[in-house]
């Protein structure tokens, strides 16, 4: 009973995404490349049907297809689906215009006959994704300083660099993995924490090696930590990604927490997907805090920044986020606004303080438009008062 609702669900997805191709393709024949000399429609269809399905045939061939074949298809889809976001919206825009203006007769109906509007809607999208593009392979540092008002022992401040949603896989790994290292050592941080969706569902051979060989060079003197995300959950690989992770010296939270130095607490929580795909319940915060001495520094780490209130009611002094990319291709940040309280920077609510990022990596397309990949460089100052 439960596969039907699912096969109607997947059954909708492909048919819609089907007909937005054909209709992509069809006027995208008409106002540009039946102009193109030595193109014929039937190669065109060909080309265009490869791009188009070539996520798809990834995602379902994966266990069948060879790895190289699977990669290349992963990566052309990845971009075509970053194309077809914002070529579909203007193709539409650009023929409702005509359509009213042939309907008002303030124009006639459109002509195809010559190829200067295509040819600026495409110069317009193909601008928008070497942006995004680009823009994706720059990370910055963000700076945030926050004060806690309880003491932490024999430490009066800490440097913290967080860094979320990497999502290693097919598309982000080889020096990728490198640079953010290198960069995160930069910073001299005193701990690392990563705030989930470290892998891009599918932990296989390459990205393991490269977990096992990068993150040991990680510099910091209290460690580095780790709770999972939502994509570790949706590839099956909890338990493999955390193994991957622990063998390569990241300590892996999952709904647990540590004491660092007798003076503040990390309290790593369970993905809230973890429930719903996983079949890892996720206990409640007060449960979880069992032992806990409140009286220290309490920071969380929970990749999705969805129960704030439940943080605010247990006195957790920090939480750090990730999961929301900002929004990664304008204008999903409006979406993500209206979910999260807090989908992206700093907010403070009573003694709670919430950072969430934007993350350094991307899912889909790898690109990132109205946004920056970033890691997050914090340095929290504690009370410097006599101990209690």
């Amino acid at each position: 009973m439960h596969k039907l609702p699912f096969l109607l669900i997947f059954l909708t997805v492909i048919v819609s995404y089907g007909a937005i191709n054909l209709y992509i393709g069809k006027r995208s024949w008409q106002i540009l490349f039946r102009h193109v000399q030595r193109l014929n429609k039937q190669a065109y269809w060909l080309i265009f049907f490869v791009f188009s399905f070539a996520y798809i045939a990834a995602r379902l061939g994966e266990q069948i297809l060879p790895v190289v074949l699977t990669r290349i298809l992963s990566i052309l889809g990845a971009f075509w689906l970053g194309v077809l976001f914002y070529l579909f919206p203007i193709i539409v825009i650009f023929d409702t215009i005509g359509l009213l203006g042939a309907v008002f007769r303030i124009w006639p109906r459109r002509n195809t006959s010559r190829p200067w509007p295509g040819l600026i809607i495409f110069l317009s999208v193909l601008g928008i994704v070497i942006y995004g593009v680009w823009n994706a392979q720059h990370p910055q540092v963000t700076h945030y300083d926050l004060e806690v008002e309880k003491q932490a022992g024999a430490i009066s401040s800490l440097h913290v660099v967080m860094v979320s949603d990497i999502h290693l896989g097919t598309i982000n790994h080889d020096g990728y993995l490198r640079k953010l290292v290198e960069l995160i050592n930069q910073q001299k941080p005193d701990v690392v924490l990563f705030t989930g969706d470290i892998i891009d569902e599918e932990i296989n051979s390459f990205v393991e090696k490269e977990i096992s060989s990068e993150f040991p060079d990680l510099k910091a003197e209290y460690g580095v930590y780790a709770v999972l995300g939502n994509h570790e959950y949706i590839g099956g690989n909890a338990d493999l990604t955390t193994e991957t992770l622990e063998a390569a010296g990241v300590i892996v939270l999952n709904d647990c927490w540590i004491c660092i130095e007798d003076s503040f607490y990390l309290i790593g929580r369970e993905d809230i997907s973890g429930t719903n795909i996983g079949n890892q319940r996720r206990k409640d915060l007060n449960s979880l805090m069992n032992g806990i001495n409140k009286n220290r520094p309490l920071i969380v780490l929970d990749h999705q920044p969805s129960q704030l209130d439940e943080s605010q009611a247990e006195g957790i002094d920090i939480q750090l986020s990730g999961h929301t990319h900002q929004g990664q291709l304008f204008p999903v940040q409006f979406v993500t606004r209206k979910i999260f309280k807090n989908d992206y920077g700093f907010k403070r609510t009573g003694n709670l303080q919430v950072i969430v990022s934007s993350g350094y990596g991307t899912w889909g397309p790898p690109m990132r438009v109205g946004n920056k990949p970033e890691i997050v460089d914090i340095t929290i100052t504690f009370d410097k008062g006599s101990e209690f």
